[in-house]
């Protein structure tokens, strides 16, 4: 159902960088480049994450209580990812744990613009 989902940043090749190296162990790459935006994933036919400069050429902002979710498969996955985020230089926005038993956990980050990521798993 979900195509893909568009956070605005203000440096294309910045952010192009810090979520193409924290998301390669998903095998996720940049498949679409073009001037003033760029979509990463494993392919054209799965869920994408867009970065862009945003097309108003306003300046990026993140909305309050807008946040993408990215499923890594398993609770080490989440751990993993989410330090990885923290060291290539995202703010903790919330550390690795279990929200609700035996349902949901989570990892959330903030990268340099703002954007809230978190990283989950179900169950």
């Amino acid at each position: 159902m979900l195509s893909y989902a568009t956070i605005g940043v203000t440096n294309l090749e910045k952010s192009e960088a810090f979520y193409n190296e924290l998301l390669a162990p998903l095998g996720a790459k940049t498949l679409v480049k073009m001037e003033r935006i760029i979509f990463i994933g494993k392919s054209m036919a799965e869920p994408m994450l867009a970065i862009c400069i945003p097309h108003n050429e306003e300046e990026q902002n993140c909305g309050n209580g807008n946040m993408l979710a990215i499923a890594p498969g398993s609770k080490e996955l989440c751990d993993s990812m989410y330090h990885k985020a923290i060291a290539l230089g995202a703010s903790c926005d919330g550390e690795p744990g279990q929200r609700i038993p035996d349902v949901f956990y989570g990892a959330y980050f903030r990268d340099f613009d703002g954007n809230k990521i978190a990283f989950n798993h179900f169950g």
